[in-house]
């Protein structure tokens, strides 16, 4: 499995660094199978480090076996379970078991807004997942132990003609 991380830096070697900010799946390296928002990521990542050396997207080799051999949650669709997970590590109030692979839809800025509504109290659960199902989430997944991080293997990044 091809996996790609966005970043504004070449990452030969990944690991686990603390975040400054909340992340959908808590601390951890990320990564997606979608080339196109790995993208827009590391210029998301370029942009935000003040240009700070140059968007780069990362790819990897996955070892699929790590999925039986390190602890596993993984949302097939962003469902009520999903929901409460991404809420809670957002809000920083995640406390549950921590688990070395997280693999799941992405929280991305398309809907910061149904989000932030949710966060809000202006709507329900129900509300929020059925405004959520109708959009086109990637997926993304999460290292987060050493251990995990073993089962990935740095193989190069994406020409710069195609970013």
């Amino acid at each position: 499995m091809l996996l790609y991380h966005g970043s504004n830096m070449l990452v030969e070697e990944p690991r686990l660094v603390e975040q400054n900010r909340s992340l959908d799946f808590g601390n951890g390296f990320y990564t997606t199978e979608n080339k196109e928002q790995a993208i827009s990521f590391a210029d998301k990542v370029f942009r935000r480090r003040k240009h700070e050396g140059r968007p780069t997207v990362n790819i990897y080799t996955f070892d699929k076996s790590a999925f039986a051999a390190c602890s596993l949650l993984r949302f097939d669709s962003p469902n009520e379970a999903w929901l409460d997970f991404v809420s809670a590590n957002r809000n920083g109030t995640y406390k549950a078991k921590a688990f070395e692979l997280i693999y799941g839809p992405v929280a991305n800025d398309d809907i910061f807004l149904t989000f932030t509504l949710f966060a809000n109290g202006a709507l329900s659960k129900e509300e929020t997942i059925s405004r959520l199902k109708i959009k086109r989430l990637f997926n993304q997944l999460v290292f987060t132990s050493e251990h995990a991080l073993g089962y990935l293997k740095y193989i190069g990044t994406i020409d710069e003609k195609e970013l």
